[in-house]
C-alpha cells in the first residue's frame, strides 16, 4: 500500500470507488440533515452508567502528537473506566499509514477499532480512496479532538528570510535553489490529510504550486526533525512537539502556526469503525463521553503542565517535557526572535466548540481534496458526510454529560469561514470557493 497522492489518471477508479462506497456503506446518518441545525430535543440517551455497555473493550490508535492528549488523559485519569469502558487499549501507531492499515484490519484481525486521526482520513478510507484495492471501509467521526495547534516550519538555511504566512520570498529562494540543481521538498504526514492541506494552502497562496514547483513528500510526524536535520526537506507541516523540538535543536524555525492561516481551524478527529459503532452503540457513546471529559481537562490552564508531563511519557509521545510545555501553555517562541505569549492561535481542546464535529468543516476538507485531485470534481461530498459524520452521537453524549446549552452548537454548520489571504469558504456554495482559487489540480 502506498501513501502517494492519487493523480489525475485515477479519476475513473475514484468514481468507481465512490459508487461502490455509496452502495456498500451502512445507513448511519439517522436522518440528520446537513447544515440545517438540530433541536436539542432530538437528542437520544442510549448510554447509561452502571456497566451496561455492550463491550468494555476498544483498541484505539494514536500518533505521537499533542493533539492526541485527550486519549492519553482519558487513559491516565480513568475517564474510560468511569463510563464503563474498563478494557480500553490506547496504542501508539508509527505513522498515519499504519493507522489506516490497522483501521482497515479492525481489532478482530489484530488492528484497531478507531482513535486519534486526521479528520479527512475517515472519509478517504470510507470511500476506498486510500485502502487496498480501493475497498471502502466505513468509519464514523464522533468528535473533533482539537482546533488549530499545528505549525509550518522551515529549515535553518532560510533563517535570514524570516518566512511567515507570506510565501512570496520563500518562492524566490526555492526557485534559486532548484535552478542550482538541488531538490526542493515540502513534507507532510499523509496525502489528503490536514497537514498536507495546510502546507498546500500556504504554498499556493504565495504562488508556489505544490504539484509542480516542489516535491511533496510523506514523512511520519516523529521523523520530521531527523529528516530536516539531514536535509531531506525545506519545509514541513506537523503538530507539536516536533516544531518546538526543531527550534530547540537549532535546525530550523516556525514560519507560522496554522491558526494564522485559518483561525480556529478544525484538525484531528476521534473516530471508530462504523461496524464497531453499529454493534456497540452504548460503548461508542461511553468512549465519546470519556474523550469529551478529557478534552475539558486538557483545556483548563491549570492542567496544562500536567497534560504536558503526561504527553512527555515514553508510552505516549516520549519527547522531552521542555519541547512540549511552552506551546501546550500557549506560549510560542518562533525561533526568529518573535515571541507570542498566550497565543490567540494556540490549540483548543474544548473551548470555542472545539469538540463538536461541524459538518461544514468536513465539507471544506473534502472540497480541498477535490482541489488537489485526490477526489474527482463531481464527488458527492454531502452524501459521504451524511454517512461518516455522527454528530448525533456527540449530541447524545453531551446530553448525557448534562452540558450547558451554551457549550452545544445549534447548527451543524459554523457558517462562512475566512482565510488569511482573503479567500472565503461558504459551505452553502463550495464551488464558488473552488472557483476563487488560482492554483489547483482538479481531477
Amino acid at each position: 500500500m502506498t501513501d502517494k497522492p492519487i493523480n489525475d489518471d485515477n479519476t475513473n477508479l475514484l468514481q468507481a470507488s465512490r459508487r461502490r462506497f455509496l452502495k456498500q456503506s451502512i445507513a448511519a446518518a439517522g436522518g440528520v440533515a446537513l447544515f440545517g441545525g438540530m433541536s436539542l430535543g432530538s437528542q437520544s440517551s442510549v448510554w447509561a452508567a452502571g456497566g451496561d455497555v455492550e463491550t468494555t473493550k476498544a483498541k484505539l490508535g494514536f500518533i505521537a502528537l499533542t493533539d492526541a492528549a485527550p486519549l492519553f488523559v482519558a487513559a491516565e485519569k480513568g475517564f474510560f473506566a468511569k463510563y464503563g469502558m474498563t478494557e480500553v487499549e490506547v496504542l501508539k501507531q508509527s505513522s498515519w499509514g499504519t493507522t489506516r492499515d490497522n483501521l482497515v484490519l479492525g481489532s478482530a484481525k489484530n488492528g484497531i477499532d478507531g482513535g486519534h486521526i486526521l479528520t479527512p482520513m475517515p472519509y478517504l478510507i470510507s470511500a476506498g480512496i486510500v485502502t487496498p484495492n480501493n475497498q471502502p471501509v466505513p468509519i464514523s467521526i464522533l468528535a473533533r479532538l482539537n482546533l488549530g495547534g499545528q505549525c509550518i516550519s522551515v529549515g535553518e538555511e532560510y533563517r535570514d528570510l524570516k518566512i511567515g504566512v507570506d510565501t512570496a520570498p520563500f518562492k524566490a529562494a526555492l526557485e534559486a535553489k532548484k535552478a542550482s540543481g538541488k531538490k526542493i521538498s515540502a513534507a507532510m504526514t499523509f496525502p489528503g490529510g490536514t497537514h498536507d492541506l495546510w502546507i498546500r494552502y500556504w504554498l499556493a497562496a504565495g504562488g508556489i504550486n505544490p504539484n509542480t514547483d516542489i516535491n511533496t513528500i510523506v514523512v511520519p510526524p516523529a521523523q520530521m526533525v531527523a529528516n530536516m536535520k539531514v536535509g531531506s526537506m525545506d519545509t514541513f507541516c506537523v503538530c507539536e512537539p516536533w516544531n518546538a523540538q526543531l527550534i530547540n535543536q537549532k535546525i530550523g524555525y516556525t514560519a507560522n502556526t496554522t491558526g494564522e492561516l485559518w483561525h480556529n481551524h478544525p484538525e484531528k478527529a476521534f473516530a471508530l469503525r462504523s461496524d464497531y459503532v453499529a454493534a456497540n452503540p452504548k460503548a461508542t457513546q461511553a468512549l465519546t463521553m470519556a474523550i469529551m471529559e478529557a478534552q475539558m481537562f486538557c483545556e483548563k490552564p491549570e492542567n496544562k503542565e500536567e497534560v504536558a508531563k503526561i504527553c512527555s511519557q515514553r508510552r505516549w509521545i516520549g519527547a522531552p517535557y521542555a519541547d512540549i510545555v511552552d506551546r501546550m501553555k500557549g506560549n510560542f517562541a518562533y525561533g526568529t526572535g518573535k515571541v507570542v505569549e498566550n497565543h490567540p492561535e494556540q490549540m483548543r481542546y474544548w473551548d470555542d466548540f472545539a469538540s463538536y464535529p461541524f459538518q461544514s468543516h468536513d465539507l471544506w476538507f473534502l472540497t480541498e481534496n477535490k482541489r488537489w485531485g485526490y477526489l474527482p470534481a463531481d464527488f458527492d461530498s454531502k452524501a459521504l458526510i451524511a454517512q461518516v459524520n455522527r454528530e448525533d452521537i456527540w449530541r447524545a453524549a453531551a446530553a448525557a454529560l448534562n452540558l450547558p446549552a451554551a457549550q452545544i452548537p445549534t447548527s451543524t454548520s459554523r457558517g462562512i469561514e475566512k482565510f488569511f489571504d482573503g479567500k472565503v469558504f461558504d459551505p452553502e456554495n463550495p464551488q464558488a470557493y473552488l472557483d476563487s482559487l488560482t492554483i489547483k489540480a482538479m481531477a
